[in-house]
Parts: C-alpha cells; structure tokens; sequence
C-alpha cells in the first residue's frame, strides 16, 4: 500500500480546516484514505513521528505569520508554528518531500533563516497572475503548465530574498517569490494551489476581522473571487502527489 501524506493543519477555524482538508485531496487528486491528517491546533505531533511512514508533507494556510514578534503571538498560534518548525531541520537535512503553501512559503523561510517580513511583498485578497521562471520551466511540478497562469492570494508577509540553494520557480509582479523549490524536493508556494473561488468566498467570511482587508471590503472581495480560474495551478498539487506517490 502506497504511504500516506501527511497533510498538517495551521487553521484553528474548524469550518476553514475542513474546507481546507477537502480542497487538497480535490485539487490533489488524492483519496482520503492516502491522507494523514494533523490539525496541529488541537493535536500535537506524535513523539516518534517518522517521515519516512508517508511519501511526503503537505502544509496548509493560516492566520498567523512567522514574522510577528513572539510576544505578539496567541498561544495556539505560536504552539501551531513550533510545532511544523520542529519537523523542518530534518526535511531539510533529509530533502524530503513537502509542499508548503501561503504560510509553508514563511515557516520555510523561517526555517532556512532567510528574510520573511510584512515591508515588501503583502499582497491583497485576490487573483493574481504567475509566471515560470527558467528554472519554473524546467521543474516537474510545473510541467505541461502554462507559462503564465491565476492564481489566489492573500497574505500580509512573504519571503523577502531567496534563500541559498532555493531555486526561484515562480514570478509574481507585486510579490516576486510565488513558488520556491529548495534541493531537489522541498517546495513551497505564496498562493494558494488547492484554493478556487468558493474557497476563498469561505475564507473572506472567516477571517473578514483577521487585518487581510477592510471588513467593509469583504462583499466586494466575495464578488471579486467569485469564478477566477485556478485549476491550473490546482495541477501543481497534483503533480506533487503524482511525483511523490509511494517514493
């Protein structure tokens, strides 16, 4: 039987979390019973976790940000990032697989000691265009994509500079590291590959009052995300797991 992903959880809004879990296995194209799932804001990491029981790791979104100052962190938010960043020293060391996807772009960078921060790079709740790099272009988990493509983004920090021995995959125009790929099997994207427009109608409501947008924006954002075409970049999660399946 071919191991499961670990897929690991940084929401504590139960509704967000479940809507995220579906949206993985959906655009990941990965049936339930290949998931392991930990929601690492009610649970903690087992004490003999083994990497090697799954084919690879998958990290979702969440409201906090690594850059905050530690004193400024809730208690679960700052058990939640403790958590994923105690798994980071042997991913790195191993290069095993992981996809990190809008707060798994910081916890990396956290992680590698590279500048992740809220002065350049935030972006507003919405679609934006991405583009291939040379190196995007010559990456498995970008094959046959476009060249250009939507995708969904929202978040107040973002990786500042590229880490070192990181290849720079993805270009965004406001917030140029949209997709990462450190060694040969640890990525990480800005945007949201498992995201669609209902999606992030769902996560306008949740976290209207989260400091993402004005709450007064929140039906025009609703509206603004409402049919955006991002079933391309849903292939980045599905070539991940294709790649990674039983490896």
């Amino acid at each position: 039987m071919t191991r499961p992903f670990l897929i690991l959880q940084l929401r504590p809004e139960d509704e967000a979390a479940d809507e995220e879990f579906t949206a993985i296995l959906r655009r990941g194209r990965l049936d339930a019973a290949q998931a392991r799932r930990i929601r690492l804001d009610r649970d903690d990491l087992p004490n003999r976790l083994n990497l090697h029981d799954h084919s690879g790791i998958i990290v979702g979104g969440g409201p906090g940000c690594v850059s905050d100052p530690p004193q400024d962190k809730p208690p679960t938010e700052a058990r939640i990032e403790a958590a994923i960043l105690s798994l980071m020293p042997q991913v790195l060391a191993e290069d095993f697989p992981f996809l990190g996807c809008c707060y798994g772009i910081g916890i990396l960078g956290r992680a590698l000691n590279a500048p992740v921060g809220k002065g350049l790079y935030g972006e507003p709740v919405g679609a934006v265009t991405v583009r291939q790099t040379p190196d995007g272009a010559a990456d498995p988990l970008l094959a046959g994509l476009p060249q250009e493509f939507s995708a969904l983004v929202g978040h107040k920090e973002a990786l500042e500079s590229l880490p070192p021995d990181t290849a720079h995959l993805l270009i965004g125009e406001t917030c140029p590291f949209q997709m990462v790929r450190h060694k040969r099997n640890i990525y990480a994207t800005q945007f949201h590959p498992e995201s669609d427009g209902d999606s992030f109608a769902l996560r306008i409501r949740i976290y209207r009052n989260k400091g993402y947008f004005h709450p007064d924006q929140a039906d025009t954002l609703t509206a603004a995300v409402t049919g955006v075409q991002t079933e391309t970049s849903g292939r980045i999660l599905a070539n991940f797991i294709a790649r990674y399946a039983g490896s």
